[in-house]
């Protein structure tokens, strides 16, 4: 019977695997962009109140670890209740699969009805993938969960402070190497190059507009940079 290979579970692996791929590396592009903006905001804010190295090396460098931090944090905490909700409901499914078993096949059967397949060949393809393995079956085609292959949420907190710190890394670099004169314009050509890389990559990763996603990237930094420099030249000549 030639209609069962037409059934798409078999490209869902490859296609959640692209999409998984594809989030990581969003995930990581935004992660460099925070680093970038958020600290190149806070040196140029500390640079407009002050010329010296030393204030704007700690400030930079304070603003580095406490966002790779977070972000760490953050993610880890995401992440992880992410995989404690897929177990939760691997757990419910295997029960089900165990109590309900008439039912599960109903369900799955209903489930490759919705995908364009007819009533008598539904059945027989979910017959036939429930004697294989219907844990397997009901996991990919009802929750698209690998069992095989959850969220690590170590993975993902190294994975997002690592993208933090080299985007901060760059502003810190930046404002610290060039003479007083030079530090905010050179900070500035600096952040606003990275921004254009990491606005296109993101746009990329995310198949949209990498003019419009760029141009958002870059007025958004340069933004922060400006409005945080006003407020640091501010404070500087106030003395506060």
């Amino acid at each position: 019977m030639n209609t069962i290979p037409d059934v798409s579970s078999h490209d869902e692996p490859h296609s959640d695997a692209s999409g998984s791929k594809l989030n990581w590396l969003r995930a990581a592009v935004l992660g460099a962009n925070d680093g970038i903006v958020s600290v190149a905001a806070l040196v140029v804010g500390v640079a407009g109140a002050s010329d010296s190295a030393g204030f704007i090396l700690t400030a930079g460098i304070a603003g580095l670890l406490a966002g790779a931090l977070s972000m760490a944090v953050g993610e880890y905490v995401s992440v992880s209740t992410q995989r404690d909700t897929e177990r939760a409901l691997l757990a419910k499914e295997k029960w089900e699969l165990e109590n309900e078993a008439e039912a599960e096949l109903e369900e799955l059967t209903a489930l490759y009805q919705a995908k364009g397949l007819s009533r008598a060949t539904a059945e027989e393809v979910a017959k036939e993938l429930t004697a294989h393995d219907a844990f397997a079956a009901h996991v990919d085609i009802e929750l698209h969960i690998d069992p095989n292959n959850l969220t690590n949420p170590w993975q993902a907190a190294l994975a997002s402070a690592a993208s933090f710190f080299l985007g901060a890394v760059i502003p810190l670099i930046a404002i610290v190497l060039p003479p007083p004169s030079l530090r905010i314009p050179i900070t500035f050509i600096a952040v606003l190059f990275a921004l254009m890389i990491t606005g296109s990559l993101s746009a990329q990763a995310g198949g949209a507009n990498k003019t419009r996603a760029t141009i958002r990237v870059v007025a958004g930094g340069a933004l922060a940079m400006a409005i945080t420099f006003a407020i640091g030249k501010l404070f500087g000549v106030v003395g506060i």
